[in-house]
């Protein structure tokens, strides 16, 4: 492929390595008011943006996952630490998953897990998952070559000017094959989630 897409993978590869969360030691452990938590996650999650005026969160947005439910309600207009913990999991959700199903998914977390003294804390289960993420990194970074090199190999009969394009389109079509699949895995694994059946 052309269109410096061997350019853009080698880059998009490079990045991937690059990619973590944030760190828990940068969140900090006293109860921080809205602008406060809003700065932090702008600053602290900047290299996800797609381009540099998107928000990561706005007020209206947190207001509005606390309305329905998705985040624990604040403490005298204050979020303390789980409360931007839950924030993290909800900005990486609300890409691929409905409001609804963030809920069902959360639910359980919030509930058993937040502001409770139960051994297993929210930061504890953000730091494993985080890990467990962290380390498929590697494996990722192959699958996506594999793709790549797949797409590369369509089109081979189409005259050169237009084989570019078709196998950059093909390159889009089987990541979001893999998406669409994946998307679909995960919202039946919700609608199997006993506070799913329970609330239809």
């Amino acid at each position: 492929m052309t269109i410096d897409t061997n350019d853009m993978l080698n880059s998009i590869l490079e990045s991937l390595s690059r990619i973590d969360f944030i760190p828990l030691k940068n969140i900090p452990n006293i109860d921080l008011y809205m602008d406060q938590v809003t700065t932090l996650m702008e600053t602290e999650l900047a290299t996800t943006k797609r381009y540099p005026e998107d928000k990561i969160l706005t007020k209206t947005m947190i207001n509005n996952y606390a309305k329905n439910n998705l985040l624990p309600p604040p403490t005298k207009k204050k979020y303390s630490k789980e409360h931007v913990l839950v924030l993290i999991f909800i900005y990486y959700f609300k890409n691929i998953l409905s409001i609804k199903d963030i809920e069902s998914l959360l639910k359980p977390i919030t509930e058993h897990y937040f502001h409770t003294d139960t051994p297993l804390q929210i930061d504890a289960i953000y730091e494993e998952v985080c890990e467990l993420e962290k380390s498929r990194i590697d494996a990722l970074q192959e699958e996506i070559q594999q793709i790549y090199h797949l797409a590369e190999s369509t089109f081979q009969n189409v005259p050169k000017e237009d084989r570019a394009y078709l196998q950059l389109f093909s390159f889009i079509c089987n990541l979001s094959f893999d998406v669409y699949v994946k998307k679909n895995l995960i919202e039946k694994l919700i609608d199997e989630l006993p506070s799913s059946k329970g609330t239809e």
